[in-house]
């Protein structure tokens, strides 16, 4: 059995989809769903079993035996960069982390956890997976970054594998719970499908984020668990986009619009990420040598779109308003999760969403 936890989230179902793909189903999602919107992202999907958060937190403290485990894919956490509540993100993401963390080293179960470009803060170069670059921003990356420090306190004695990947600006599809912390694709093609200008904010082509596909971050997962490889690793493509790129990418499909530019926001400025640009040397050094898909290319990322048909998805959160689907489910339907970056809207703690009037394109973590 393999246990993915956050499995009904973002990456999460994203890498159930991948593990399907390798005709692996039997799979036990691990989650919260009192926002119940996210089943959506496992109606396709072949599992095993569901278990609630907090009843697999207690059996694993409790050192329950949850049968036999192959890996466990930790993707569970709270991503949400405006959550200030330190006890809360550190329970979720680092306490929570620990005790998983130790329940697999008791056992030999192989590791590999989500950690975030968010742990680099303010950085505009050397995103290197080394203490001296790190310096995040916000309560989130700081709960991911002091994870990664207790992890390589473990790594050189540790007997199975532990493996954290630090993410980048993740997009793809599976992301329309997301609400307001949906990437800036799912946000510019509702806007522009309901006849609504676009927004940036001023100086968006002086904005630049590494922006990877969501299919290849599944592949990476997947091909570390069967390589056993350790070690905690950047997942980007090593090439940073300008949000100004990939809001004329959407307009060139959509073939209409105008963009529409807002002053940025005082309560931004000094927390936010105006850089992101992975340093793939420790990740190729490891072995992994595929390539990864651009944001702007034509098969997943926005000029994808123009191969794609227009559908009304019955189950996506988008206000029963059109949306941008294909003909395959690993067509991007959108573009950043903008890790360690601040969105205009919140996820509130108890799963609901907090969605504002006029959602501007720009996204929130992973």
């Amino acid at each position: 059995m393999i246990i993915v936890t956050g499995g009904a989230g973002f990456i999460g179902s994203n890498i159930i989809k991948a593990l399907n793909d390798k005709g692996i189903t039997d799979i036990l999602v691990v989650d919260n769903l009192k926002d119940g919107t996210k089943f959506v992202n496992l109606v396709d999907l072949n599992i095993a079993d569901y278990m609630d958060k907090e009843d697999f937190l207690i059996q694993i403290m409790a050192g329950e035996e949850l049968g036999d485990i192959e890996a466990i894919f930790h993707e569970g956490a709270c991503s949400s960069t405006t959550e200030w509540d330190g006890k809360y993100m550190m329970d979720n993401n680092y306490q929570y982390s620990k005790e998983l963390l130790h329940y697999c080293l008791e056992r030999e179960i192989p590791f590999l956890y989500a950690s975030s470009a968010a742990t680099y803060g303010g950085r505009t170069s050397d995103f290197i997976e080394s203490r001296e670059y790190e310096q995040p921003l916000n309560v989130y990356g700081y709960s991911k970054f002091l994870f990664d420090e207790y992890v390589r306190q473990i790594l050189p004695e540790a007997n199975s594998q532990i493996v954290g990947f630090r993410y980048f600006n993740v997009y793809g599809p599976r992301e329309g719970h997301k609400g307001s912390m949906a990437s800036v694709a799912f946000h510019l093609n509702t806007q522009l499908n309901n006849g609504e200008s676009p927004k940036l904010f001023e100086g968006s082509d002086g904005f630049k984020r590494d922006f990877v596909y969501v299919g290849d971050v599944a592949a990476v997962n997947l091909w570390f668990w069967e390589n056993g490889v350790s070690g905690i690793f950047n997942l980007g493509t090593g090439r940073a986009e300008s949000f100004q790129a990939v809001a004329d990418a959407a307009l060139a499909w959509h073939k209409k619009g105008t963009l529409e530019y807002i002053p940025f926001p005082e309560k931004l400025k000094g927390r936010y990420q105006a850089f992101t640009q992975a340093d793939l040397t420790n990740l190729r050094a490891a072995g992994y040598d595929k390539p990864f898909k651009t944001v702007t290319g034509r098969r997943n990322g926005v000029y994808g779109l123009a191969e794609s048909r227009r559908v009304r998805s019955k189950h996506e959160d988008t206000g029963d308003r059109p949306v941008l689907g294909g003909r395959h489910d690993d067509v991007a339907k959108s573009l950043s999760h903008a890790q360690g970056a601040l969105s205009p809207g919140d996820n509130r703690r108890d799963g609901t969403r907090v969605v504002p009037s006029a959602v501007i394109a720009y996204a929130g973590s992973e």
